[in-house]
């Protein structure tokens, strides 16, 4: 894998615009969703890193943890359009993806199918309590996910750019509750934690949301903005030896690889994919260009392992049995794959 870039490489004034606008956009955006939201540093790091390279987030917590406020205030700020879905048991995937209507002209009589789109017709779309309602229906978003599109009675439909999806969900192990399917599971890029505040946070939010104080946001960006920042991180390179340590810490997790430590082969059954290690690289390129570099280090890669990977192994029953999530798992990885020497 190529080191260099046009980050690197090029010395225009036009690159050096771009990354400064992306910089100060960023910062906009985290001041905007701070007027509204309470601390959450890191899950509202993880959420804009996937939004920056054009991926889904999966974003987890008991009720009352403000993710459905999180999903619609970043809506608000980016300047795009936002739809919401709740759902529920008795969700239909014609209820997502939208359908077909016959209608009679008026002055002919002549009786036409016309398409009626759903609400995955957007650029961010809230999937509230995704994992309330059958699988049957969320593999509605299978599609839109990964290709962008939809199909409805055999025509296919362009979702406009950029699409989002910024799915909520509370712990499966809550009464009412389906798992999601692995194959929709690894489509997210990220499965963020949102938990508890600190004292002091709460004591803030009290504050805000007690009184007669309103919050409001303002839109910083819009659509062309975002979709120039997704080709801008694309660029942001990686060395060699910093990308095969990423490929590496993924491998380690099939238990069927040779180079899966024993704890892995123990208690993993299923482990990340091909596009787990994809996924991996183009956050950290994020993440890289959010703190103001133009280039990729090992700590960019360990910082986003478990957010990324902890939706994509799927444990067995003897580390349910030793109470072992998969974050342990991953802890555990970390520690034991070294770091290539700089």
């Amino acid at each position: 894998m190529s080191t260099t870039s046009t980050l690197q490489t090029v010395e225009s004034g036009e690159i050096k615009d771009r990354i400064a606008r992306f910089h100060k956009v960023q910062e906009g955006i985290v001041g905007q969703i701070h007027n509204v939201i309470v601390g959450q540093d890191e899950v509202i790091e993880q959420v804009l890193i996937g939004l920056f390279v054009g991926g889904h987030c999966l974003i987890t917590g008991l009720p009352g943890t403000a993710k459905t406020l999180l999903v619609r205030t970043i809506g608000n700020i980016l300047g795009l359009e936002f739809k919401r879905i709740q759902f529920t048991p008795d969700l239909m995937p014609s209820d997502i993806t939208g359908t077909d209507i016959i209608e009679e002209d008026q002055v002919t009589g002549k009786r036409n199918w016309t398409f009626v789109p759903g609400p995955i017709f957007s650029n961010i779309l809230l999937a509230d309590e995704i994992n309330r309602t059958p699988p049957k229906t969320q593999s509605a978003l299978l599609e839109a996910m990964q290709e962008h599109t939809c199909t409805v009675r055999g025509n296919n439909y362009k979702i406009q750019e950029p699409f989002f999806v910024l799915a909520t969900q509370n712990p499966i192990e809550l009464e009412g509750t389906y798992p999601l399917p692995e194959a929709q599971l690894d489509r997210f890029i990220f499965n963020v934690m949102l938990d508890y505040l600190s004292a002091d946070d709460e004591m803030a939010v009290l504050g805000l949301t007690t009184t007669s104080h309103k919050s409001t946001v303002v839109a910083v960006t819009n659509p062309d903005e975002i979709i120039d920042f997704q080709a801008l991180v694309r660029m942001v390179p990686i060395a060699e030896d910093v990308a095969r340590y990423a490929v590496s810490i993924v491998r380690a997790t099939r238990a069927t690889d040779v180079s899966a430590p024993d704890f892995v082969k123990k208690y993993v059954n299923f482990g990340g994919s091909v596009r787990a290690a994809q996924s991996l690289v183009l956050a950290a390129k994020a993440r890289a260009l959010m703190q103001k570099r133009v280039h990729v280090t090992y700590d960019d890669i360990a910082a986003l392992v478990r957010p990324i990977l902890r939706h994509r192994i799927l444990l067995n029953f003897q580390a349910e049995s030793d109470k072992l999530t998969q974050d342990d798992i991953l802890k555990k990885l970390l520690d034991h794959i070294p770091r290539p020497k700089a």
